[in-house]
């Protein structure tokens, strides 16, 4: 149950109220910005909450049990606030919504009546609508591990333990040329083998994409040129002469592990488990079924 501040229970209370609602929404990369359905400023907690470019929202449900409750904003597309470019480039996944009840002639007569974070963003004729999803979300998220033989961790996170920003780990490079929206043709990377940083992530340094990071599948080499393949489309967001770090990566496999990064010792995974194939074979003359490591 809710407790409310005692006066904005006693202005709930009056015959007439001066009630709107303001949306504080945090991105992924520390901006914060506030809206309003009220027709002027407001600001609390250090956060601005402007009506120009502002949000509207829907009803939203009441729901038993621990399903998702999800409801709706709606508002402009705006260069000074929410750009369709901003959009587009992910700069909102994920981000987390405040949702508060705000007396507007005393703001410090407010209520927070959700914290969600932003699902699914779709954009038409110039308005954006976004689904907010409550916190019911992360139970729909993977807990715990799962035996198998690949490795579970990511490379250069704490349970790694591989330092990434090493001169042997790490390139820099200069976009030359764009061989379509998945790939982009770089130079800077001549003293790393080719496929080096296949399974990598290169953080961009300049250009639309500045300050995003994007996932490599895929490390080619033809001629004096490397080729960078992408699981995003960056084509629309890149120009040449754009400039990006890229660091090494790894397949998470054990013999990866070991030979490229020296690191079997932090292996995230079970290298010796029997796959499907392994188990359900049957015995020929020759194997050896002596209980040694599948994999040496």
């Amino acid at each position: 149950m809710r407790t409310l501040d005692i006066g904005l229970a006693a202005h709930l209370a009056q015959s007439e109220t001066t009630l709107c609602h303001c949306w504080k929404l945090t991105r992924g990369d520390g901006v914060v910005l506030g809206f309003t359905d009220h027709d002027r400023v407001l600001s609390f907690d250090g956060t601005a909450y402007t009506p120009a470019n502002g949000l509207d929202g829907s009803e939203v449900p009441a729901r038993l049990g621990a399903q998702v409750q999800t409801s709706e904003v709606l508002g402009m597309l705006s260069a000074e606030a929410i750009s369709e470019d901003d959009i587009l480039l992910g700069r909102y996944d994920g981000a987390e919504v405040q949702t508060w009840r705000v007396n507007w002639s005393d703001v410090s007569q407010r209520l927070l009546l959700r914290r969600d974070s932003i699902g699914e963003i779709v954009r038409e004729d110039g308005v954006f609508r976004a689904e907010l999803r409550s916190a019911q979300q992360g139970l729909n998220a993977t807990h715990g591990r799962i035996y198998q033989s690949l490795c579970d961790a990511r490379v250069g996170d704490a349970r790694c333990g591989v330092t990434l920003a090493t001169p042997s780990l790490q390139g820099f490079a200069t976009v030359t040329a764009l061989d379509d929206p998945y790939r982009a043709v770089v130079t800077g990377l001549e003293g790393f083998a080719e496929g080096w940083f296949s399974f990598g992530t290169v953080l961009w340094s300049d250009g639309k994409r500045d300050g995003l990071s994007d996932a490599v599948v895929s490390h080619a080499r033809l001629g004096s040129a490397d080729v960078l393949g992408f699981s995003t489309r960056i084509g629309d967001w890149v120009a040449v002469g754009d400039t990006l770090s890229v660091t090494a990566g790894c397949d998470r496999r054990f013999a990866t592990c070991q030979a490229k990064f020296d690191n079997a010792v932090n292996f995230r995974g079970f290298p010796h488990i029997p796959g499907s194939d392994y188990v359900l074979r049957h015995p020929r003359n020759g194997d050896a079924l002596d209980g040694r490591a599948v994999v040496p």
